[in-house]
């Protein structure tokens, strides 16, 4: 892991194309923001030695203990801390270490940080970004492998964002810390390591859906690190004569529904991909949105409703895998 300089993980300026881990990417895109505003701060568990993903990595030796605080482990205490900062006009970053500690600090999120907007008319504005690393994580069981991009969307008052990508982990942070509402930044576990390039002058549009690829047969929708298992099934699919779309949503909420209807309404057919339990999934909506506004078949594939075990075997159960993608986008064809 390369240390953060003044122009970030691989030492190259702001706007040359680099190749960063999303980590490393993750950590330019923070270093980057807080030189630009001094107003930004992040707080959270392990932030002193990089973060356990690396992803914080030479700010505290950059920015000081007054900007990049080590804190103690109470999550309530480090959300509520941060939702009093961005009330007094400091514009937090909130590092939950794993997603599923999150549930520790569920009140200051639901009913803090995503309702003081509109519970005192605008006079106050919860601009913090909480930083929930999502997903299965090798070896991590039941209660460190979760993905809750449901639970986020359907709470009013907060974006919610999954990056599947190096350059996502740039462009989509930098977007956050610059909005004015609490931004619920859920980045998969297992993408840390993920290198790819990073043009650090790009701009990432929230809101906007992405097309990997673009088919006549299908159009699969997915994002975070599902994304490249349904990137790798796309193209076992075309070997055999299936041409599938593939979407990237990359913003959770607000979702665009435009360009994913526009493209299941070609096709005809829609599969949603994601990591997280099926059932009441994110790709319920999606589809039923879909589904109301093109009338086109669509179909969904998710975990099943279990905890995920510890045993290499049990999670095998319920990881993504690019055969379970292609059985299903066979099997909606076949409808």
């Amino acid at each position: 892991m390369n240390a953060i300089d003044g122009h970030g993980a691989a030492g190259g300026p702001p706007g040359a194309v680099q190749t960063m881990t999303c980590a490393e990417a993750a950590a330019a895109a923070l270093a980057d923001a807080m030189a630009a505003d001094e107003r930004i701060v992040a707080l959270g568990e392990d932030l002193g030695r990089g973060g356990i993903f690396g992803q914080y990595q030479g700010l505290a030796q950059r920015f000081g203990a007054a900007r990049v605080i080590d804190t103690p482990i109470s999550e309530s205490t480090i959300m509520g801390a941060a939702v009093g900062m961005a009330l007094a006009g400091l514009r937090p970053v909130v590092e939950m270490r794993v997603a599923d500690f999150a549930m520790c600090a569920m009140d200051e999120i639901v009913n803090q940080a995503a309702k003081n907007r509109y519970m005192f008319g605008g006079q106050g504005r919860v601009n913090l970004v909480a930083r929930l690393p999502i997903g299965l994580w090798g070896g991590s069981a039941a209660q460190h492998s979760q993905s809750f991009e449901a639970w986020f969307a359907h709470l009013p008052g907060v974006v919610v964002l999954c990056p599947s990508t190096p350059q996502d982990s740039y462009t989509m942070l930098r977007a956050a810390l610059a909005g004015d509402d609490p931004v619920i930044h859920m980045e998969h576990k297992e993408l840390w390591g993920r290198k790819g390039p990073v043009d650090r002058g790009a701009a990432a549009m929230l809101g906007r859906a992405r097309t990997l690829r673009q088919g006549r047969d299908l159009t699969i929708v997915t994002w975070s690190a599902a994304v490249h298992v349904v990137n790798d099934a796309a193209a076992a699919l075309a070997a055999g004569g299936i041409d599938a779309s593939v979407i990237d949503l990359g913003t959770i909420w607000p979702w665009d529904r435009d360009a994913v209807c526009a493209d299941a309404a070609r096709t005809g057919r829609l599969l949603v991909v994601h990591e997280a339990v099926q059932a009441a999934g994110f790709g319920a909506e999606v589809a039923a949105s879909v589904a109301e506004h093109t009338g086109c078949r669509v179909a969904r594939l998710g975990a099943p409703r279990v905890p995920v075990g510890y045993a290499a075997a049990l999670e095998d159960e319920v990881r993504l895998g690019v055969q379970g993608v292609v059985r299903a986008a066979t099997a909606i064809l076949a409808r």
